[in-house]
Formats: structure tokens, C-alpha cells, sequence
């Protein structure tokens, strides 16, 4: 059965850090693109990051690129997401996702066939 359990979420002063983690089951990791999206209260759900298949092509958001990194542990079968320097803008629900296809291409929510549960980061001094 396919699953993806997202923790590590919590409370954090600003310019801390946090790394979440996506552990999936029921499917290999590395053969499908993954993402992070995030939502925060009254606000739409955002892609943050993606990993593609294969040889791990990742990109980013602008509003992350350069404090947040995505990367992959293929014999864990589980997805990360380590967030350095982090900002009151940066609370939010965080869920992982499984794309359709094996390349990262848009944050199309539509596109992914498989979610987490969600797990909270605040950031608040």
C-alpha cells in the first residue's frame, strides 16, 4: 500500500532550522519525481521543492532557493527537506508528494497522485 509520512515539523525561533523527512512506502522513491509543498492559513498550497527521478535533479522556489535543501536517501526510501535560516513567512502545513511522472516539471498540484498528512512548521520568536 502507498503510503508517505512527512515528521519533523515543530517550533522555531527565527533563523533556526528544521529538517523534515518523508518516509514512503509501497513504491521506490527514486523512480518517480518528489516534492515539498507547503500551505499556509487562508493561502493557497505551494510547491517549495522537487527531486526528480533517477539522478536527483532538484529545484526550488524562489522564496527558498539558497536556505531550504531537498535531497533523497535511496536506501532509506525517504525524502528530506532541511530548511536553514527560516522566517515567520515560512509557517505553514508542509506535505510531501509524489508526481505522476519521473521528471520534475511545475508544481501543478493536479500532477501528483500521492500525499502525506501534513506536518506543522511555525516559526515565531
Amino acid at each position: 500500500q502507498l503510503q508517505l509520512v512527512e515528521s519533523g515539523g515543530g517550533v522555531v525561533q527565527p533563523g533556526g532550522s528544521l529538517r523534515l523527512s518523508c518516509a514512503a512506502s509501497g513504491f521506490t522513491l527514486r523512480d518517480y519525481a518528489m516534492s515539498w509543498f507547503r500551505q499556509a492559513p487562508g493561502k493557497e498550497r505551494e510547491g517549495v521543492s522537487c527531486i526528480s527521478g533517477g539522478d536527483g535533479s532538484t529545484n526550488y522556489a524562489d522564496s527558498v532557493k539558497g536556505r531550504f535543501t531537498i535531497s533523497r536517501d535511496n536506501t532509506k526510501n525517504t525524502m528530506y527537506l532541511q530548511m536553514n535560516s527560516l522566517k515567520p513567512e515560512d509557517t505553514a502545513v508542509y506535505y510531501c508528494a509524489r508526481r505522476t511522472s519521473y521528471y520534475c516539471s511545475g508544481y501543478d498540484p493536479g500532477l501528483f497522485g500521492s500525499w502525506g498528512q501534513g506536518t506543522q512548521v511555525t516559526v515565531s520568536s
